[in-house]
């Protein structure tokens, strides 16, 4: 996500955050392949070609092709463990008694539910959800478009997720997913006053228009971001702040570019415990969970900047709930379901997924859509709503 990392990270970080288009033959030109990557970075669009050619980079450098640069491999390659990080801290939602002062609990006091206000407004917001023309009309013929939006690991999920709901004869057909995450593209990047604002944006446009539909036709987002290097803005809670900060801009720019979103969906990191890189290991991407929970709990309270209720004046911000919880603690099982992160999930960096840790998320994602109390109603087939 940093054009500083080495040349064989960079092109790790971007090509896992392009969708799979194929194959070409000939060698690789890592050059060229650089300068693409360079290029997303800058928040241009890439082109179908591009996006190939990038895929096949980095399936090439799994295999261990690729330039080897003198006094750099150990930085990606060495053996980073990382079960010591966070040694003795359960998952949020799994918390017991308190983590530098916060409590457990996705909602904080030990709660997996959302406050009885946030409810309230996350289903009323659910009920608002229709079929939508591409003005943003109600339409018999209209679509619901779910925007995917954050940086390169969000992006790799989010292609399998998408690939996994293709199969998915529950979903409705009227639900249109779309990866709006771009590689390199953290928290801070999408809001205004970033220099990258208005080309990353053109390139959700773009992505939208590909998938048949418009930003009026965006109505829900699940929204998975960090920043780069978080050490650099200072242990906890400085860096968790900054990245509230951003959230809270985030979210609500979101609501400017897509009037009729109704519901944002937050996740936190995966696990970072095996990064052998600065850019976001252990204890960071545990405690970017604590910026979310804030961010929620500042709307519950009626904070007037993220105002998502009528009633109470201009509405400032969609309705905010957690998504996936996504973090479990390496290898030691999560208690309600299971779930843990082992090397094999994690590409060479120890910080991006493998395939095998994209369908971890995946199916997260595809099992929160189609059981949320806030999302199958019109997620799934059946739905008679115009």
């Amino acid at each position: 996500m940093r054009n500083n990392l080495p040349v064989f990270v960079i092109l790790l970080c971007l090509c896992f955050a392009l969708p799979v288009l194929g194959d070409q033959s000939g060698p690789i030109d890592w050059t060229k392949a650089q300068q693409m990557y360079k290029k997303n970075q800058s928040g241009e669009s890439l082109t179908s070609d591009e996006r190939q050619y990038l895929q096949r980079a980095i399936e090439a450098r799994q295999k261990g092709e690729g330039p080897q640069p003198q006094g750099q491999q150990a930085q990606v390659t060495g053996e980073n463990t990382g079960q010591d990080k966070v040694k003795g801290v359960s998952p949020l939602n799994e918390l017991e008694g308190s983590y530098k002062g916060e409590d457990g609990g996705l909602y904080g006091k030990g709660r997996t539910e959302p406050a009885k206000v946030q409810k309230e407004l996350a289903k009323s917001a659910s009920e608002k959800i229709r079929l939508l023309d591409a003005e943003g009309n109600p339409s018999e013929n209209g679509k619901i478009a779910l925007l995917t939006i954050g940086m390169s690991n969000t992006s790799q999920e989010s292609d399998a997720f998408i690939r996994l709901e293709k199969n998915n004869t529950e979903k409705s057909n009227r639900v249109v997913l779309v990866n709006g995450a771009q590689g390199g593209i953290t928290a801070d990047r999408w809001i205004p006053g970033s220099p990258l604002e208005a080309k990353v944006w053109n390139n959700v446009e773009e992505r939208l228009k590909s998938a048949g539909v418009s930003f009026p036709q965006v109505q829900a987002v699940w929204l998975k971001e960090a920043i780069a290097e978080p050490a650099a803005k200072g242990e906890f809670p400085a860096h968790a702040k900054f990245l509230l900060d951003s959230l809270s801009a985030l979210v609500r720019y979101a609501k400017v570019k897509c009037p009729n979103l109704q519901l944002i969906f937050l996740s936190s990191r995966i696990y970072g415990g095996y990064a052998a890189t600065r850019l976001n290991p252990e204890p960071y991407a545990f405690e970017s969970a604590f910026p979310v929970r804030w961010l929620i709990r500042e709307q519950s309270g009626e904070s007037p900047e993220l105002n998502a209720d009528p009633a109470l004046g201009a509405v400032k911000a969609p309705v905010l709930l957690w998504g996936p919880y996504l973090w479990a603690n390496g290898e030691e099982p999560r208690k309600s379901d299971g779930l843990v992160w082992k090397k094999e999930d994690f590409g060479p960096d120890g910080t991006h997924p493998s395939q095998a840790g994209t369908q971890k998320v995946a199916k997260l994602l595809a099992e929160f859509f189609k059981s949320s109390e806030y999302t199958r109603q019109w997620y799934l087939k059946g739905d008679t709503r115009k």
